[in-house]
């Protein structure tokens, strides 16, 4: 580390200051702004008892943030969307402690997005390697066994270099691109006949059954419409025998904080609401992310989480509509595998290679699956 650079750990968020946080962004990717972040310790979502400590990484010079990375004490591996329990059960039948390990990523969120923030200087690539640097050292000098940086974007992915003390990992998401269709027809035009024509009948057996959507963005939400989308949130969590982490005032934070940023699609039959989901969008990227029902329509899920948001992003020009984690469902309503990356240090040297070996013999299954899938695309063409 240059003696001119100091690290500290912070275990708020909110021990930084906004605007310094928000400047080394590279994008405005909603997930790693300091409103998001700092709601989520603030409003009660992250619990040293469900294993999320935050040990944020930061890069100083003199009393100016330089770079920083957003990170977690990780006691378990709850929340996280890259799956690392085998690793955790090796550690203990050979008598060793994976927990707490080191996490750089967004709590309870699977999106792609800067990691290693260090803004846009000309010293970028070399504060992104400090970072790196840094967090072995954290991971090292306080004993842990392990460090993690998950859903790396591009640029942080290539900082890694071929590194060999790092692991690489990819894995897949379904996403869907806009090829320029100019509404949702064009986007149906390009799909083929068969899954053109199940899309449609989707969408009219929801309308048959008297349900309409409504998009509202944060700061056209009134308190109510927060009850009933949190609600619709716990539910989906309550089914599946899940802890709800995230908070009703953390909802009400993201409306306060990015009016604009957020949405919800609420689904009514008559003036009663029925299902909702609630997204986050940047300039270019719409993210679906948390959904509920309270009745049980075929095709429901599809038109309030995928259809609805298509459309929004052709209505207002986005590029990327990225709906969340797994589900090979999405395939054939127009989402294609795009991949994501993770990269893992373990301090202990035969762990790291047994899992570095394991994870080259997974990554030829992983490229075997996506050509499974893409030989199923839905599109009549390459879009």
């Amino acid at each position: 580390m240059p003696a001119s650079l100091t690290a500290r750990a912070h275990q708020r968020l909110n021990e930084i200051d906004a605007a310094a946080w928000n400047a080394l962004l590279p994008n405005d990717n909603p997930f790693v702004g300091h409103a998001f972040l700092s709601g989520l310790e603030e409003h009660g979502c992250l619990h040293p008892r469900r294993g999320w400590n935050p040990h944020h990484v930061a890069l100083y010079r003199g009393d100016e943030l330089v770079a920083a990375a957003p990170c977690y004490l990780k006691g378990n591996s709850h929340g996280e969307y890259v799956f690392d329990w085998s690793w955790a059960g090796a550690y203990e039948r050979n008598g060793l402690d994976y927990y707490p390990k080191l996490l750089s990523a967004v709590p309870y969120s699977p999106v792609t997005g800067p990691r290693l923030l260090v803004g846009q200087s000309d010293d970028a690539p070399l504060l992104r390697q400090l970072l790196l640097e840094c967090l072995r050292t954290q991971t090292d000098s306080n004993g842990l066994s392990s460090v993690h940086l998950n859903f790396a974007d591009d640029t942080d992915a290539a900082a890694f270099g071929d590194a060999n003390d790092w692991l690489p990992r990819f894995d897949w998401q379904f996403h869907w691109r806009n090829a320029g269709w100019g509404d949702f027809s064009e986007f149906l035009g390009a799909m083929s006949s068969k899954k053109r024509k199940n899309i449609r009948q989707e969408r009219e057996h929801v309308a048959r059954a008297g349900v309409t959507c409504e998009i509202l963005h944060g700061d056209e939400m009134s308190a109510a419409d927060w009850r009933t989308v949190h609600a619709f949130y716990e539910s989906t969590f309550d089914e599946k025998g899940n802890y709800p982490a995230l908070t009703l005032p953390f909802f009400e934070h993201l409306g306060r904080a990015m009016p604009r940023r957020v949405l919800a699609v609420i689904a009514r039959r008559g003036t009663s609401p029925i299902a909702a989901a609630l997204l986050l969008r940047s300039s270019d990227t719409l993210y679906g992310r948390y959904w509920g029902s309270s009745e049980n329509i075929p095709g429901l899920h599809f038109e309030v989480c995928y259809y609805q948001g298509i459309d929004y992003c052709l209505r207002n020009g986005l590029a990327c509509f990225e709906p969340g984690a797994q589900g090979e469902h999405k395939l054939a309503r127009g989402f294609l595998p795009t991949i994501t990356r993770s990269f893992h240090y373990l301090a202990d040297a035969r762990f790291r290679k047994a899992i570095g070996d394991a994870l080259r013999r997974e990554a030829v299954a992983l490229q075997d699956y996506r050509e499974e899938l893409m030989s199923h695309s839905p599109y009549a063409h390459s879009p």
